[in-house]
Formats: C-alpha cells, structure tokens, sequence
C-alpha cells in the first residue's frame, strides 16, 4: 500500500526584502507606539498612575492588533497597516512633544 499523497503541494509563504523589511518596521513601531503610550499617559495627568494608565492602553492596543491580524508580527501583514501603524505613531509622538512644552 502507498501512503496517500496530497493532491496538491504545500505552498510556502514568500519571502524576500519587502517582507522582512515590513516585519521588522511592525516590531519597532508597535514597541515605538506602546512607549509613547506609556509617556503620553504621563504627560496627561504628570504621574505613574498616567503611565500606568498608557501601558494599559498599550496592552489593549496590542490585544486588538492581534485580534484583527491574527498575530502580532505576521508576514502576512498588508502594508497598508504598517502605514497606519506609523501614523498612529507619528501622532503620538506631536502629542507627546505638544505636552512637553
């Protein structure tokens, strides 16, 4: 007897530049965005429990990400997220520098 075979091939994921480069931008940005959470919180009400409050934000942020991607750092990942994912950061980055002055 002969072990059944597949009636189609595996399909590996593509790999190259652009997916690499798109991954690693999504591990920094959202470490990026979590941080500027975290002292966006603090600025706001100017304590740890600010802070505290911006790393809770983080978390759900993170928990939503992963809910609508599946995982956090996927290479599967359009880019069309990772641009908003910079912009998001972009904004928070103004906010926090806006809260500095």
């Amino acid at each position: 007897m002969h072990p059944a075979q597949p009636s189609q091939s595996a399909q590996l994921a593509k790999t190259g530049t652009g997916t690499d480069v798109k991954t690693f931008a999504t591990a920094v940005l959202l470490t990026f965005g979590a941080g500027m959470l975290a002292m966006v919180g603090w600025g706001l009400l100017g304590s740890g429990f600010g802070f505290f409050l911006g790393l809770v934000a983080a978390g759900f942020g993170l928990y939503w990400w992963h809910s609508l991607h599946g995982s956090l750092i996927s290479a599967k990942l359009p880019a069309r997220s990772v641009v908003l994912l910079f912009v998001a950061d972009a904004i928070l980055m103004v906010a926090l520098l806006l809260l500095a002055r």
